[in-house]
């Protein structure tokens, strides 16, 4: 299962500016971050788009089919668009209850270490200048940021690990 949602941030030159994220719930991993000045259905499947091409090889029907999609009530993710777009994928559509922020918890997590480690304590001017920054963010955070329930791992050591045990087995 995956979790994607949106958050707010602010550039200097651009004003408000809208955050899409996409996380893997087995190990907490940012499949695809995306930064956008409008918050829109097709701005939101940019982290997905970046997340399949990358976990499953390809971007095409059915490419990554059997995963399942947790999202929130939000308009750019209740769309017919939206939903056209991740049933094409393969995805199965599972939204979180209406003002429970904690059925979608784990991107609700990664967004606190976002803003706490990023977004809140550096300025940017412009989108592309934090594009630029959330790309390194998430290479950094999925390299090197260890997580507890992970047994204190990076995400891809603890999928690694898992492989290994179950190639094992």
């Amino acid at each position: 299962m995956w979790g994607t949602d949106m958050t707010l941030t602010v550039t200097t030159d651009e004003g408000q500016v809208s955050v899409f994220a996409a996380i893997d719930h087995f190990n907490s991993e940012c499949v695809g971050i995306h930064a956008s000045k409008r918050g829109n259905r097709f701005e939101a499947l940019e982290p997905l788009r970046q997340g399949v091409r990358e976990q499953f090889g390809a971007f095409g029907a059915a490419a990554a089919a059997g995963l399942k999609l947790r999202h929130d009530h939000g308009s750019q993710y209740m769309s017919d668009h939206f939903q056209a777009e991740i049933a094409f994928l393969g995805m199965t559509s599972s939204s979180a209850f209406v003002r429970q922020p904690e059925g979608n918890g784990c991107i609700e997590r990664f967004f606190r270490t976002l803003k706490e480690q990023l977004l809140w304590v550096r300025h940017f001017r412009n989108i592309e200048e934090l594009r630029l920054a959330l790309v390194e963010f998430r290479h950094s955070y999925n390299r090197n940021w260890l997580i507890g329930r992970l047994g204190y791992r990076s995400p891809p050591t603890a999928r690694n690990c898992h492989q290994a045990a179950a190639a094992a087995a």
